[in-house]
């Protein structure tokens, strides 16, 4: 159906009776009188012939149709408003603005800080808001970054969108101080035997994935949603992790454990920005994007180090 036989209006009114279930609370909330909104929805009513909203005693409750609307008209809602905020150009150091980055605790710890600190220099206007990355990312990619001016996140996980590249990392294994079953080297029996701890799901990262193709499941006790939180959850146990580098020698100190090389050629971590295409053309996301860049360039230089323990074979 063509948009220029739709009044656009009421998009925001089909948003608010959805969310708000009611007719004069879903006025109030975009500035229409009660005879208005309940003539917006007629005219939804009209267009979907579903009545969308339906009377259960007292209240109303979402037809089938009204509750598949509900996500895609917030998304959509969300990407009007970005549409129409976009800018031609953009001045750093006087505006002021916010921009809005999902990440991990891992990105935001290892790269969010330094871009925070160099934003804060050289545009002192500018906001930055972090929001974790919920663990639904893969199935509702294109929803997600329609909330927001970008997402942190390696390759290998989502793609189809347009991204740049920041820097790169190196996987390690934390293995507990403790545990005398992990000699010099860890085997890829020890990966096999031991019980593991990993991030939201077994095969997330890349490399989890790359071991499970090499005849290696891992045998998961605990699920977390904090890459931080790892080298707590294995030292004093017979627990591994798998873990990025950059991320371990920050953390160094904080729980009695060792990092160790994978004994497994992994594949190194590509941390990209990604974002919708919506904001490709726009000034200040422009801005935003040759920023990080810079900051990750500038994180690329000092590469992690290689580990003493190397892969056995």
């Amino acid at each position: 159906m063509s948009l220029s036989g739709l009044d656009l209006n009421l998009v925001m009114s089909l948003r608010a009776l959805l969310e708000e279930r009611n007719v004069t609370r879903a006025g109030q909330r975009v500035g229409l009188s009660q005879p208005a909104m309940s003539a917006a929805l007629a005219r939804l009513r009209r267009h979907f012939d579903d009545d969308l909203l339906s009377r259960v005693g007292r209240s109303y409750e979402l037809t089938a149709l009204g509750r598949a609307l509900l996500d895609r008209t917030s998304t959509a809602c969300d990407l009007l408003e970005r549409v129409f905020s976009s800018r031609a150009d953009f001045a750093p150091g006087s505006e002021e603005y916010e921009f809005t980055v999902l990440t991990s605790d891992y990105a935001l710890t290892v790269f969010g800080a330094e871009l925070a600190r160099t934003v804060h220099a050289e545009a002192p206007g500018v906001r930055l808001r972090f929001q974790r990355t919920p663990g639904d990312v893969t199935e509702d990619t294109a929803n997600l970054l329609s909330t927001a001016d970008g997402l942190l996140m390696p390759h290998g996980v989502i793609s189809g969108f347009p991204a740049v590249d920041l820097f790169t990392d190196r996987w390690a294994f934390l293995v507990a101080d403790t545990n005398d079953e992990v000699g010099d080297r860890l085997t890829m029996d020890d990966l096999a035997r031991l019980p593991w701890v990993v991030y939201q799901r077994a095969h997330d990262a890349p490399a989890a994935r790359q071991l499970s193709m090499l005849g290696v499941d891992p045998h998961v006790e605990i699920f977390v949603d904090s890459f931080q939180a790892l080298p707590f959850m294995v030292a004093g146990t017979r627990r591994i992790a798998l873990i990025q580098q950059r991320l371990a020698e920050l953390l160094s100190g904080v729980a009695p454990v060792r990092l160790m090389e994978p004994p497994f050629s992994v594949v190194p971590l590509q941390e990209a920005l990604w974002w919708h295409p919506v904001h490709t053309h726009d000034a200040a996301h422009i801005w935003l994007r040759e920023i990080t860049a810079r900051v990750g360039a500038e994180l690329t230089v000092s590469e992690p180090g290689r580990l003493t323990a190397s892969p056995s074979t």
